[in-house]
């Protein structure tokens, strides 16, 4: 229990001082916002504070902060340290500087703040590269949710032979086009706040189950620092691989540009981006020290690893009515963050294309290039035995990529606007070397060797941050440029 305690504490005063250096170095002042510069009444709309933080939470803690640490945990007790230095270094960070420069440039959604400080030809890459992960998170966020509610909630099969299950997926889907289609606090901003209810007592549900059940959870020693997977996995890439959401998520910089066109004041961007990311660090930590207690506690091996353990994790802790609750509180995780990709990714298809979104026409053209691919991805996960798992295997490693080209631009902007880079940078190449040695490892991708993908890996880190610093330069020149 002690290390999981000092980890709740990096994530707590680590959050608290890192939180505010974060903000000191953007330096958030009183300039009116695009709320209230560029208002629609569709998707600039001012909105109170507290709704948007509840909004971004939801948005961004989706199955990744459950799942991930049920895996993750896997590796060993030093997922309990790795999570909130994670948490309060990379993924505090890159929520925070992407939703603040979004303020900054009009609401500009990523690919456009990508294509302005990184240049075209980075933008159509990472255009491409998101509109996969958007239709994925879409997709296994309809999947996901639909079976935990047939499995867990009715107690039914999930077989694709089951019709129940189609029945389910499709209510999912209807409340996913009306959140596309309709101003955001018309459905998104009255609906959430119920959803965060839910979830709240829930996340809180399983963390004071955990002490007042008195699981073991084991402690960190120089024995399992490298960690103990049991398939003999490396820490280095694979859990941070496993762990995305619940440390570094690219998906998140699209969320926090959504709700940048909602905030009011630039000062309560800390409390909306940076404390938002920390909430969903403690999901994390409280799910991983669950699915801990509840493996050595004993339970079928088979299950192990599984989206089973949501289940019997929150059973065995809070009974059979809390169970439910906890579940369903993890059932609205993934709606909230599928219905808001795919909001994101109608704007920036619009955005691109320069195609109004006033007009409720256009917003239904839009949605229906969305929707039918995302359908199309549905059925085959779910009649494929192992399409599920290939596609969520492919969605963690672009999802961490995604966080790349956002590092990138994070680092660029603060060098033309001459602040500390480094903060951005560091975390940048990291996660690059991250996503390089997965893929060039990973049976899904080019299957190298672990020892000969780390060098290939540090060769791409070298070009990433010469690159990246490069680029930041340009802009400098610039901009020194058209103030003389």
């Amino acid at each position: 229990m002690v290390t999981f305690v000092v980890g709740l504490v990096i994530l707590i005063v680590g959050g608290f001082f890192y939180g505010g250096f974060t903000e000191k170095l953007f330096g958030p002042d009183d300039r009116k916002t695009p709320a209230y510069r560029l208002e629609n009444g569709v998707d600039f709309v001012p909105m109170d504070k507290k709704k948007n933080s509840l909004i971004q939470l939801l948005n961004i803690a989706g199955t990744g902060p459950i799942l991930g640490p049920i895996q993750g945990i896997l590796f060993g007790p030093v997922a309990f340290i790795l999570i909130p230095l994670g948490c309060v270094l990379a993924g505090g960070i890159h929520d925070y500087m992407s939703g603040m420069i979004s303020i900054r440039e009009n609401g500009d959604q990523m690919p456009d703040l990508i294509k302005k400080f990184l240049g075209k030809r980075i933008f159509y890459v990472y255009l491409v590269f998101l509109c996969l992960l958007m239709l994925l998170v879409g997709s296994v966020f309809i999947y996901t949710p639909g079976d935990l509610m047939v499995g867990q909630v009715l107690n039914l099969s999930v077989s694709p032979n089951n019709f129940v299950v189609w029945l389910v997926y499709g209510i999912i889907f209807i409340y996913y086009l009306v959140a596309t289609l309709f101003p955001i606090d018309k459905i998104i901003g009255k609906i959430y706040p119920i959803f965060g209810v839910v979830l709240l007592l829930s996340a809180l549900g399983i963390f004071m189950g955990i002490f007042l059940k008195g699981y073991t959870l084991n402690e960190l020693s120089f024995s399992n620092i490298l960690g103990i997977h049991p398939q003999g996995l490396n820490v280095i890439p694979m859990f941070f691989v496993t762990v995305a959401c619940g440390i570094l998520s690219g998906f998140h910089s699209t969320q926090s540009t959504l709700i940048a066109r909602s905030v009011k004041h630039e000062k309560e961007g800390r409390n909306t981006f940076y404390n938002m990311m920390m909430i969903e660090g403690f999901i994390a930590m409280t799910w991983a020290a669950a699915a801990m207690g509840i493996y050595n506690k004993g339970i079928d091996a088979k299950f192990i690893g599984t989206a089973s353990v949501v289940g019997i994790v929150a059973k065995d802790f809070l009974g059979n009515f809390g169970g439910i609750i906890a579940i369903l509180g993890v059932i609205v995780l993934p709606i909230t963050s599928g219905d808001t990709a795919l909001r994101s990714l109608r704007l920036m298809i619009a955005d691109f294309f320069k195609f109004d979104q006033k007009p409720a026409k256009n917003r239904v053209i839009v949605s229906a290039c969305i929707f039918v691919p995302v359908i199309i991805i549905l059925v085959y996960a779910k009649l494929n035995a192992n399409g599920f798992n290939i596609l969520w295997r492919y969605f963690a490693w672009s999802n961490q990529t995604i966080g790349v080209f956002a590092f990138a631009m994070i680092t660029v902007y603060l060098m033309k606007v001459k602040k500390a880079y480094f903060p951005a940078l560091i975390p940048g190449m990291f996660y690059c070397f991250i996503v390089s040695s997965y893929i060039l490892n990973a049976k899904i991708g080019f299957n190298i060797p672990l020892n000969l993908a780390y060098i290939i890996s540090i060769v791409i880190v070298a070009a990433y941050g010469f690159l990246t610093v490069r680029t930041g330069n340009s802009k400098m020149n610039i901009g020194e440029k058209l103030a003389d």
